[in-house]
């Protein structure tokens, strides 16, 4: 059985005054029975602010934007820090489905006779993709193929694809390949970069042109058009990159450098 993964959008939420329940924790697993999100399904001890309202579920699956929820939890009176740094919350139709997962669902029993014909649950797309589209929720479901044609190291989570870049055209129902996907690219040759040059707290910027694309946290020459010289740079950013001795940092996190 196919299960779609459907981005929801937030919903405006007009309270009279906030019921002030103070903290709360995310539950492990929020999971709503109607259709209707609120905060009593999301966080333990909403108080008053259960019955808030701040998703909509079509399907088996829901994806809330954490910030978002966030929002609507402060508005309503609840303080929620978000303190594992979250992007998204899964929420799944309650019932008889709540025992199923929002990450990969478990693999067909081949038997004892391991027959080729076996088939497994893997993430495909739901539609087609061209090269360079970022993958979004709705464009991965779970579908069943044989064994043989699921890709070795197969993504796991949904999570996991949701926000990267397709590096070629993808055919609707083919099974997602880590291979195939890259975190956006942020940069693209011949953009204007500013540079930021960072040693021991000190912050030198200068303007180049970018010699390639980049995906944040790959690494992109950047011409300087004044010198004529090439600044070995990393991408960060849309339009900004970082030099010196931080780049190796923001290779492994441009998100820190992003802001500067």
């Amino acid at each position: 059985m196919k299960r779609a993964l459907i981005l929801v959008p937030f919903l405006t939420i007009a309270l009279a005054g906030p019921a002030l329940a103070g903290p709360v924790n995310l539950l492990p697993d929020p999971v709503d029975d109607d259709g209707r999100i609120t905060l009593g399904e999301l966080f333990d001890n909403a108080g008053e602010a259960a019955s808030v309202v701040v998703g909509r579920r079509v399907g088996p699956t829901a994806v809330l934007e954490a910030s978002q929820v966030q929002i609507a939890a402060r508005r309503a009176g609840l303080e929620w820090n978000n303190p594992n740094g979250l992007r998204r919350i899964v929420v799944r139709e309650g019932g008889a489905a709540a025992a199923e997962t929002s990450a990969r669902p478990a693999a067909a029993s081949v038997g004892a006779s391991s027959r080729a014909s076996a088939s497994v649950e893997v993430l495909t797309y739901a539609r087609s993709l061209a090269a360079g589209e970022v993958v979004q929720p709705e464009d991965v479901i779970w579908a069943s193929v044989q064994s043989h044609l699921a890709p070795t190291g197969a993504p796991q989570d949904a999570e996991v694809v949701i926000g990267l870049q397709t590096k070629r055209a993808l055919r609707a129902g083919s099974p997602v390949a880590q291979r195939d996907l890259a975190s956006p690219q942020v940069i693209a040759r011949n953009d204007m970069v500013e540079v930021a040059y960072l040693s021991d707290g000190v912050e030198l910027t200068v303007t180049g042109k970018a010699t390639r694309n980049a995906s944040a946290g790959e690494a992109v020459p950047i011409l300087n058009v004044q010198s004529n010289r090439t600044i070995d740079a990393v991408a960060v950013a849309p339009g900004r990159a970082v030099a010196g001795p931080a780049a190796q940092m923001a290779r492994r996190n441009p998100q820190q450098f992003a802001s500067r």
